[in-house]
């Protein structure tokens, strides 16, 4: 039943959606009739399923973070391991030459003042010379001391501050471990009420997220909310990209059909901002790796002012986003159980968008990379197996 029920199900688009621009919003329009109860038995379902797949995709990115700041801390706790170890080689260093000169200080050597050798000497310039002798191995030895002071001090700063980075390092993996669990636990609750539907409902599930898509679309392309639609309502003119833009759509479209899976940024699968941050790497360009933090740290940019590579966020917690094709369509990493694909912009409730690169001109004579077929096969939003991999 389950195999079933997870080949049927094919589209995840938002029936529900309300788009977060005022320029998007539809216009008021009389109450529906009542639909039949079988009708608001599936629309149930559907709202339950968003809600449990935003709240798998919420847990995705903050594990992803948790993992960014994991990785750190490893580079750091192993910088602080290197200078620790070298910081104790000199220290062992200096107690050898401090060694060295308390033996040699034990055994007599230079135990007369200058003063007392000039006084004794026969000869008042050879004395004089001596002494010179005398303050520069005096000096030497302060200088042996002080070395060996400084050198504990050191040591003892950099072995506290490594065992506080490993402690940190060994919080952060605890951490994601939990997040990880809070992932699998969602993704089962999903699989778990698909396993559950007829292959009605899951018929009719399909039929409203596909609904719900279409209309959502439409609806923005006609508010005007990409710039003035064209004939017949087609979506406006694509701008063309930057050089780097253009980049990082090409490598996106290269990955079309490869698996979605949560926590992956490539090469063979990928989750939504795995999928983003990896195109814009390979364009030459390091952007943040999770959705939350591409919204947060770069540039916004208007609607109307969208071109291919700019990067389109959705809901009003940043955990979903796409990349922008051009022509209302996004390339993306939709959901566990669905593949690398193009989908209307629509296809989620739309936040806003950024660009990683906004002082950078326009290509001449762009033109757009050519799609492969199936580019727009499959779900949108997918509800499709959700088991999580191990990681």
């Amino acid at each position: 039943m389950r195999a079933e029920t997870l080949r049927i199900l094919c589209a995840t688009a938002v029936a529900t959606t309300i788009l977060a621009t005022p320029a998007t919003a539809a216009p008021a329009a009389p109450p529906p009739a009542a639909p039949p109860p079988a009708a608001q038995s599936v629309g149930r379902l559907l709202t339950e399923l968003q809600k449990l797949y935003r709240q798998a995709e919420q847990a995705t990115e903050t594990y992803n973070a948790t993992a960014v700041a994991l990785k750190k801390q490893q580079r750091e706790a192993a910088l602080l391991g290197k200078d620790l170890t070298k910081a104790r080689k000199d220290l062992t260093a200096s107690r050898a030459a401090a060694g060295r000169l308390a033996r040699r200080q034990y055994q007599g050597d230079s135990e007369l003042s200058p003063y007392v050798r000039l006084l004794l000497a026969r000869d008042p310039r050879s004395a004089l010379d001596q002494g010179h002798v005398l303050r520069r191995l005096t000096d030497r030895r302060a200088r042996t001391i002080d070395r060996l002071t400084a050198g504990e001090k050191h040591a003892a700063s950099l072995a506290t501050r490594s065992r506080k980075a490993l402690d940190k390092q060994t919080a952060l993996a605890g951490q994601q471990k939990k997040q990880r669990d809070t992932v699998r636990q969602k993704l089962a609750e999903v699989e778990k009420l698909l396993a559950g539907l007829s292959a009605e409902e899951l018929a009719e599930l399909s039929r409203l997220e596909t609904a719900g898509t279409e209309k959502a679309q439409q609806s923005l392309l006609a508010s005007g909310a990409l710039g003035a639609p064209g004939p017949g309502g087609s979506p406006a003119a694509t701008r063309a990209p930057s050089s780097a833009g253009d980049k990082a759509v090409r490598h996106a479209v290269r990955q079309i059909g490869k698996p979605y899976v949560w926590g992956a940024e490539g090469p063979e699968s990928y989750d939504c901002s795995g999928l983003t941050s990896q195109a814009w790497a390979e364009a030459g360009r390091t952007i943040p790796r999770t959705s939350q933090e591409q919204w947060k740290q770069l540039p916004r940019v208007p609607l109307k002012s969208l071109r291919p590579g700019d990067l389109v966020v959705y809901f009003p917690d940043a955990t979903h986003v796409a990349l922008y094709l051009g022509d209302g369509l996004v390339v993306q990493a939709p959901r566990p159980g669905t593949k690398v694909k193009v989908s209307p912009i629509a296809a989620n409730p739309l936040l806003g968008a950024v660009r990683p690169d906004p002082g950078a001109p326009p290509v001449d004579d762009y033109r757009p990379p050519k799609l492969p077929k199936g580019a727009r096969d499959g779900s949108d939003t997918g509800y499709g197996s959700a088991t999580a991999p191990d990681a």
